[in-house]
């Protein structure tokens, strides 16, 4: 069985941007002609072209048609996990602390919150094969009647933590990632006893509204921890620059 016919438009185009048969800023056939040439309804040409926009391959400009996107290649798509990473995943974690209370300046600021707001405090070490490889610390703000299940918390992560409260699909996150010597508390948690340096990745997350509603400090031992990214067609400054360009191109000839 065949390919529907939208899915097909979608293809043959993808194929055309991809071997470079239409490049950046090039205008996409007419929704006439793909009509034309797959004996296809214009809803469903229209289908096979909100496809390409949806991946990120085309954008449109209302009244002048469809051209090739151009890929943002300073965007990556980075994948963190806590627990896992492309050395080595946590097969086990101990519980250091759950606890409550007043921020201090630091807190104040990233939590956006009052000097009497209690905050609950969560100290854990995640270990691999019997090695303690990362300490984490999680800064939640305390809402009264939040339970704080233990047994939960330890193997969670920081998303998992909030999401009783908040809807994952409706939560923002930010990360910060930098290297850091160790002081002395995290050298005795890590069993480091050198100069090795820590990779430490701080979380932030934020609800619908855009109010804080957790900070994560997570340091892992360098030797234990890496990270992956990849990129990916997407929406960004440069294809606006493209669409001002062809749109400033098309009134310029229809002004001659």
């Amino acid at each position: 069985m065949g390919l529907p016919i939208y899915l097909k438009i979608a293809e043959d185009i993808k194929e055309k941007i991809n071997n470079g048969e239409l490049k950046p800023g090039d205008a996409i056939y007419s929704e006439n002609a793909l009509c034309k040439a797959y004996n296809a309804s214009r809803m469903t040409v229209r289908r096979g072209l909100a496809l390409l926009a949806n991946e990120g391959y085309i954008y449109s400009i209302p009244g002048k048609g469809n051209f090739v996107q151009e890929p943002d290649y300073n965007s990556y798509t980075l994948y963190y996990n806590e627990m896992e990473n492309l050395v080595n995943s946590i097969d086990k974690t101990k519980l250091l602390e759950v606890n409550i209370i007043l921020p201090d300046y630091k807190l104040i600021n990233s939590l956006q919150v009052t000097r009497n707001k209690k905050i609950i405090v969560i100290r854990r070490l995640f270990f691999t094969e019997g090695e303690p490889v990362a300490y984490d610390v999680k800064y939640l703000p305390y809402y009264k009647g939040m339970p704080i299940v233990e047994k939960e918390i330890r193997y969670a992560t920081f998303p998992q933590m909030v999401a009783k409260r908040t809807s994952l699909f409706a939560i923002k996150k930010e990360l910060v990632i930098s290297a850091q010597m160790p002081d002395e508390e995290t050298k005795k948690y890590l069993n480091i006893y050198n100069e090795l340096p820590l990779m430490v990745v701080e979380q932030k997350l934020y609800d619908r509204e855009g109010k804080p509603i957790g900070l994560g400090i997570t340091s892992f031992r360098g030797d234990y921890c890496k990270l992956y990214a990849e990129s990916f067609f997407s929406d960004s400054k440069t294809a606006e620059k493209y669409k001002n360009e062809v749109s400033e191109n098309a009134n310029n000839l229809g002004d001659k």
